[in-house]
């Protein structure tokens, strides 16, 4: 049983790379403008729920979700050095000042549960300020992208040695915001090539 955890921990790894690096070198490149409060949020809340991973026994299932909270602390960098998106938006700073002021609450509990559950929650306001940059510019973020991180949080899940609320949450629900993200662009792609 262990042996199959560790190999599904391999491939979400592995999806790792394969999502950041093309990621990385479109930001460097200008195609890719990632913007830069979803960003930290992200870096921050998904560092935080490794180890909250970590003490809820998820084992190798959290090594994913380690390697993707430092990848994630990169692409923030990447963010701000690049400028990928300039126009911040009141929108924007009251999704950032919902998702931060939220992290202390964790803190308070002491309990690994409550802690990805408020960090999920951190998560997903974090998508806000890339949701609303991405309606109106549909081709700024990769899809490609997007995509692989659904299919490699569904995989850690698999990879997860102990099963409990406090190690899936977290995978399940960025699985499914990042599938519902790309479906939003998809018809925004759409409704604007007519």
């Amino acid at each position: 049983m262990t042996h199959s955890k560790e190999i599904f921990s391999a491939i979400a790894i592995a999806l790792t790379f394969i999502g950041f690096l093309p990621y990385t070198v479109s930001i460097l490149r200008g195609t890719v403008r990632p913007h830069v409060f979803s960003w930290i949020i992200w870096s921050v809340a998904t560092m935080v729920v490794f180890f909250a991973q970590l003490d809820g026994k998820g084992g190798v299932g959290a090594w994913p979700t380690g390697l993707s909270g430092l990848v994630t602390i990169l692409i923030a960098v990447l963010a701000h050095l690049k400028r990928g998106d300039t126009a911040i938006t009141r929108w924007d700073w009251i999704f950032f000042v919902m998702a931060l002021s939220s992290l202390p609450f964790w803190y308070y509990t002491e309990d690994p549960l409550w802690a990805v559950i408020i960090l999920t929650v951190v998560d997903t306001l974090g998508f806000g300020p890339t949701i609303r940059r991405t309606y109106h510019h549909p081709h700024s973020e990769s899809l490609m992208f997007y995509s692989l991180f659904t299919t490699r949080n569904l995989i850690s899940i698999f990879a997860l040695e102990t099963s409990s609320v406090t190690t899936i949450l977290f995978p399940a629900v960025v699985a499914a915001t990042c599938l519902l993200f790309v479906v939003m662009a998809m018809i925004r792609r759409r409704s604007l090539a007519r």
